[in-house]
């Protein structure tokens, strides 16, 4: 088992489900401002999948410095409980949508900043186009938003999408899930295939990812996301697809997964957008430019 982290845990009951979430500073450490109640503000960090709070640990110490941090662990997603229901109804963006607002309301605040990444995009995007009064910053990495469109399916796109098929076989979490080398092969690709450099995760890291999926019901979970997806796709967008909070996109030049020409229409969604793009870096910004990534959130994310 891996070495456990500095960081502070904590469980909230959020829509009936056992919620798990970092938070720093913890109550009552670091400056006045900066703790939970205090003057310094709220920001969010949002996993996607592959995920789990542990994504943002070279993240969450930097930003603590200047904000109270809240890093959940997602329904269905690492310490969180996991239920086992029809995808469509316990894993849809609408559900996450107001499992975000629970939190936020659990939390005591009336508004919140949030940095989220790969479905977790997705889940803040429906947070915010649904709960619009509830956000004051928002920051993503090559967020999934309707710009991209069909795009996603194009015939040369198989050898990059085809685990969004294979994760809706109703055996594939079991397969994936047969031993812990088979899971550990099947995450070690995403981690290594979508960065830059393909050595950027180490082995430690890489086992907490293991460990993390090896729980009961959290690779169905992940798969469930997609599931969903593809059982609610069009359901309860609204007639304003445009999200109008002040918008920072990094957007990775080396993302096989989210290439760069998607960018091409976030004006047209995100009307106070400011746009940086990540030379020398794949999907996974947060942890392959973390210095970049935890000056420029707290730059935008203050001013």
């Amino acid at each position: 088992m891996s070495e456990p982290d500095e960081f502070s845990h904590q469980y909230a009951s959020i829509n009936g489900l056992r919620y798990h979430y970092v938070r720093e500073p913890a109550p009552g450490r670091g400056p006045v401002w900066a703790r939970p109640g205090g003057s310094g503000p709220t920001l969010l960090l949002i996993h996607g999948w592959p995920g789990f709070h542990y994504e943002w640990h070279l993240n969450i110490k930097p930003l603590a410095q200047h904000f109270d941090v809240v890093v959940p662990d997602m329904r269905g997603f690492g310490k969180t409980d996991k239920p086992d229901l029809p995808p469509e109804e316990a894993y849809a963006d609408s559900v996450f949508a107001e499992d975000l607002r629970a939190l936020v309301q659990h939390l005591g605040i009336d508004k919140v900043s949030i940095v989220s990444h790969d479905f977790g995009s997705v889940w803040t995007q429906r947070f915010a186009r649904t709960h619009r009064d509830m956000i004051e910053k928002l920051v993503f990495f090559q967020p999934v938003y309707p710009g991209i469109g069909a795009r996603w399916f194009g015939p040369e796109r198989v050898s990059e999408i085809w685990y969004i098929m294979f994760h809706q076989l109703s055996w594939a979490d079991e397969l994936v899930g047969s031993s812990t080398r088979a899971t550990e092969i099947y995450l070690r690709h995403f981690l290594s295939h979508w960065s830059y450099d393909k050595a950027v995760w180490t082995d430690g890291e890489v086992q907490r990812f293991v460990e993390a999926f090896s729980q009961p019901g959290a690779l169905r979970g992940g798969f469930n996301c997609y599931r969903a997806m593809f059982r609610t796709v069009g359901q309860g967008q609204g007639d304003d697809p445009k999200i109008y909070a002040p918008t920072l996109v990094f957007w990775a030049e080396n993302d096989p997964i989210l290439p760069l020409a998607w960018s091409d229409k976030l004006p047209e969604f995100f009307p106070n957008l400011t746009l940086r793009t990540v030379p020398e870096c794949g999907h996974w910004v947060q942890r392959e430019k973390p210095d970049l990534v935890n000056q420029a959130v707290a730059e935008f994310i203050v001013s």
